[in-house]
């Protein structure tokens, strides 16, 4: 099995690493830095936009191609550009060969689920967008499972809930608080790229969206708790939504964000075999403990 990451970022690396020992991996990025950092992490390395189906060319015949590819935490337009317009390019560029992928494998979100009062949401739940970004993503999700069809490409979603390990611990955002209540779904960026190296592996999951969260879904302000007494620190001011609503400076997008509440379920995941390096927040937060105390 060969793998082209188009978007080899965070997790894209993390996954390239550990796929290249045994397999072709290629990893693309759209800048010099990009490439550099795929090629420090010991793979083969593309520069190229995946928005440019000419620039595309350079990438190598694969077997599989992952689509983790990253908006950079810009607005709506901008995942436009990347979710749909840079994923339809790709499919279109990369299903024309004369030896096209056989599988796509497209990272999204939690976010499209929007808000469902703190309950349990799986594959089966309806998505309900709430943002024009979570909107593209949803858009996103049906390109990747529908029109990779005409190109007789078999199409995965894996809906990652909040992405966390090295370099995005992110510790004073619970430490220092102010902390507003809801639930946090979190998965650690090895078992993110542990789960789409798992599908690959075993062949699964084609034609299927999956949840990639870890074990155990936890409200914020337990979780604050929970961190600021492992770090031998005072536990951080609380704020209700309410509270955090009579912001007059939120934008609507933020707003949206704070108002949604819900737990992720990863039975599917477990069902199929995956087994998690980090299954909860306890494990994954460990290393990020140990560094703080030191320091």
């Amino acid at each position: 099995m060969s793998v082209a990451i188009l978007g080899c970022g965070y997790v894209g690396l993390a996954l390239g690493r550990s796929l290249a020992p045994d397999r072709r991996v290629v990893g693309v990025r759209r800048s010099a830095d990009g490439r550099a950092a795929i090629e420090r992490a010991g793979f083969e390395a593309v520069e190229a936009d995946v928005t440019s189906r000419d620039e595309l060319a350079a990438v190598p015949d694969v077997d599989t191609v992952v689509f983790a590819a990253s908006s950079g935490g810009r607005g709506a337009d901008a995942a436009r550009d990347i979710y749909v317009d840079g994923l339809r390019t790709a499919i279109e560029a990369l299903g024309a060969r004369e030896n096209p992928p056989d599988r796509l494998v497209y990272t999204s979100s939690t976010g499209v689920y929007g808000d469902h009062d703190g309950d349990w949401v799986d594959e089966e739940t309806p998505i309900e967008p709430t943002t024009e970004k979570t909107e593209v993503l949803a858009e996103a999700e049906r390109i990747a499972l529908e029109e990779t069809e005409e190109h007789g490409i078999d199409g995965t979603v894996v809906r990652f809930a909040g992405l966390y390990g090295p370099e995005r611990y992110r510790l004073d955002r619970y430490l220092d608080g102010p902390v507003t209540e809801g639930y946090l779904n979190m998965v650690h960026r090895a078992d993110a790229a542990g789960t789409i190296r798992f599908l690959l592996e075993s062949d699964v999951a084609r034609g299927e969206t999956l949840l990639a969260v870890d074990d155990e879904p936890v409200e914020k302000w337990a979780f604050a708790d929970w961190l600021a007494d492992e770090c031998d620190v005072p536990r951080p001011e609380k704020r209700t939504t309410a509270e955090r609503l009579a912001d007059e400076e939120l934008s609507v997008p933020a707003r949206r964000r704070i108002e949604t509440s819900k737990r992720c379920s990863n039975d599917r995941l477990r069902e199929l075999g995956y087994e998690f390096s980090h299954p909860t927040y306890r494990a994954g937060y460990r290393a990020a403990i140990e560094d703080y105390r030191r320091s």
